[in-house]
């Protein structure tokens, strides 16, 4: 089996409401949509969402990197051959996570459609029963929060995840405890500061205010790349703490591990280049003892199958996030969410059908190659 086409769309997905975290408000989601084709008939979708601020990917670089240079190497290989054709892309170019991941992605779609089984049975088979996810919050003033979060609960959510991080740390502290105020104190709450606190003594400060409000985690506290600092807020203070934007490669993880960072790590596919490296990261993980999540850059269903996938295939990864979908207004899959759970297909590759019609009507660019 051989790749003989890539075609590669740009596209904006449409938000129900902007999505406003820490560094950036979101009026719309742009992504990069791969399709793949086989010699055998096959096709398999990948996807790519670049955040400049975390990945340091733009949305019209990334496509540029993917047109000019992953996807004229790949033309002619076997999507099996995934180690090489990640040794391929790393040879071309470093980082650059979100465009590899989009290669990543259709290649594992395409080998679970020539196996005949869902992708997670390629990398460990189903390891959980159930797949959850959290409602996410974006940061508003913390009456709007508390009422949203509310909500939630009546709707039949399992869990919070609060969006934090713009402004002042104490304005976070009183969004996250009219929440907890709201919702009563067993439902579970999850913090996102997204780097929002910059410094460890701003960090701990705040979260000393939160030992008592029985938060599951507070995530990435502080800037990326921090490990040392994110060391010390976690050895002064008594939340757990979830590593995010410092996790993007293995090597962070050694880190995080080496310096007893973190309590959790969020391992997402768009900062490690896909399916391939995440399975791999979660691993390592579970050897050092650390639990795991699988987050979301707000993908589609392409690429929420695909860290879904991921998730089911680890026992030690006990939450997940990918929630894109839910955030659309008009979508291109049909990954099926039923608060609080999402549930995978059990068809062949990532299970997700792509409608043709809707990702062209979304496509803002388009690009194909064939051989």
């Amino acid at each position: 089996m051989k790749i003989t086409k890539a075609s590669l769309h740009a596209v904006r997905f449409p938000l129900n409401e902007p999505f406003i975290i820490s560094y950036a408000t979101y009026p719309d989601m742009p992504a990069l949509i791969l399709v793949l084709e086989t010699d055998n008939g096959l096709v398999g979708y990948g996807e790519a969402v670049p955040d400049e601020h975390v990945t340091g990917e733009y949305f019209t670089a990334a496509f540029e990197v993917l047109k000019e240079l992953f996807l004229p190497a790949i033309i002619g290989m076997n999507p099996f051959d995934i180690e090489s054709i990640h040794s391929k892309m790393n040879a071309l170019m470093a980082r650059n996570p979100a465009a590899k991941a989009a290669v990543d992605i259709a290649c594992y779609d395409l080998m679970g459609k020539a196996a005949g089984q869902p992708v997670y049975n390629l990398i460990g088979g189903q390891a959980t029963e159930h797949l959850d996810y959290p409602k996410v919050l974006s940061i508003e003033a913390p009456e709007i929060m508390a009422e949203k979060a509310k909500k939630a609960v009546e709707m039949g959510y399992a869990s919070l995840k609060l969006k934090v991080g713009k402004g002042q740390a104490q304005e976070d502290v009183d969004r996250i405890l009219a929440v907890r105020e709201a919702v009563g104190k067993d439902m579970p709450i999850r913090v996102d500061v997204n780097q929002g606190w910059k410094s460890s003594g701003i960090a701990v400060a705040a979260i000393k205010q939160l030992e008592g409000a029985n938060i599951a985690w507070i995530e990435q506290p502080i800037r990326m790349g921090d490990i040392r600092g994110l060391a010390e807020v976690r050895s002064k203070t008594a939340v757990p703490i979830m590593a995010d934007e410092s996790l993007q490669s293995m090597e962070d993880l050694l880190e995080i591990i080496r310096l007893q960072a973190a309590d959790v790590v969020n391992i997402k596919l768009m900062k490690c280049a896909g399916i391939f490296h995440a399975a791999q990261m979660a691993k390592t993980a579970e050897a050092a003892g650390m639990k795991c999540q699988i987050g979301s850059m707000v993908e589609s269903s392409v690429g929420s199958a695909a860290g879904y996938h991921v998730a089911m295939s680890r026992i030690n990864i006990e939450s997940t996030e990918l929630t894109g979908p839910l955030l659309f207004s008009e979508e291109i899959g049909d990954l099926t969410y039923k608060h609080p759970y999402v549930f995978l297909s059990g068809k062949p590759g990532l299970g997700v059908e792509v409608d043709p019609v809707q990702l062209e009507k979304l496509t803002v660019k388009k690009w194909t190659i064939e051989k």
